[in-house]
């Protein structure tokens, strides 16, 4: 006889992401947004940006946003450019760059391409033109023959970080219009990493060279 199945226990409530309505008198503070303040805010920004407005928490970015960008190449609308385009902001780049289609996935993006200048270039050679005006290297990053382990690479500490489709990787174009080449080492079986992943290892590691530790 078999025994009875044990009875399924309630899920455990989750907790509130953020805070409630601001309690006492409101703040006189122009960065803050009456509306968060009368409702509570529930948005995934860390404590010291609670019931900032939006156009408010960009300024304060602004003031010390680190001096490398971010390219991804989107020919297939890749919902990996979501996934990038949030661990961008996390690293507080510079900007992002959509290289190709405008239109991109923001799913995966949760609402943080808002409190990032996001650009967008009909191709790699816009892109590489716009790189070499602003005097930034762009460093293609893909294992490829001829690519460094990211490791030992010698990152530049003003670039852009170039980035291709999940699959396919960096285009031949983009391949070509590289001022360098990095690739992350692996140890398995898998030919590749996600883009998702890849992006975030490379721009930690070059917060690990170049940005110190955060501010508190």
């Amino acid at each position: 006889m078999m025994p009875d199945s044990a009875p399924e226990l309630p899920a455990a409530p989750q907790p509130e992401v953020g805070v409630g309505p601001w309690e006492g008198s409101w703040p006189a503070d122009p960065r803050l947004d009456p509306e968060l303040l009368a409702q509570g805010d529930r948005r995934n920004v860390v404590d010291r940006y609670r019931y900032w407005t939006v156009q408010a928490i960009v300024a304060d970015l602004d003031t010390h946003r680190h001096p490398f960008h971010v390219a991804v190449e989107n020919w297939e609308h890749d919902f990996n450019i979501g996934a990038i385009i949030r661990t961008a902001n996390a690293f507080n780049a510079a900007g992002v760059h959509i290289v190709g289609r405008r239109r991109w996935n923001r799913r995966g993006a949760m609402v943080t391409d808002r409190y990032l200048h996001v650009h967008h270039h009909a191709d790699v050679d816009h892109l590489a033109a716009w790189a070499r005006q602003q005097g930034l290297l762009l460093v293609g990053v893909d294992n490829v023959p001829g690519a460094r382990p990211l490791e030992t690479a010698n990152l530049p500490r003003a670039c852009v970080l170039l980035f291709g489709q999940e699959g396919p990787g960096l285009s031949p174009e983009a391949l070509a219009a590289a001022d360098q080449l990095v690739e992350i080492t692996q140890y398995g079986s898998t030919r590749s990493l996600n883009a998702g992943a890849a992006a975030a290892i490379t721009m930690y590691q070059w917060a690990l060279r170049h940005a110190g530790p955060a501010a508190g």
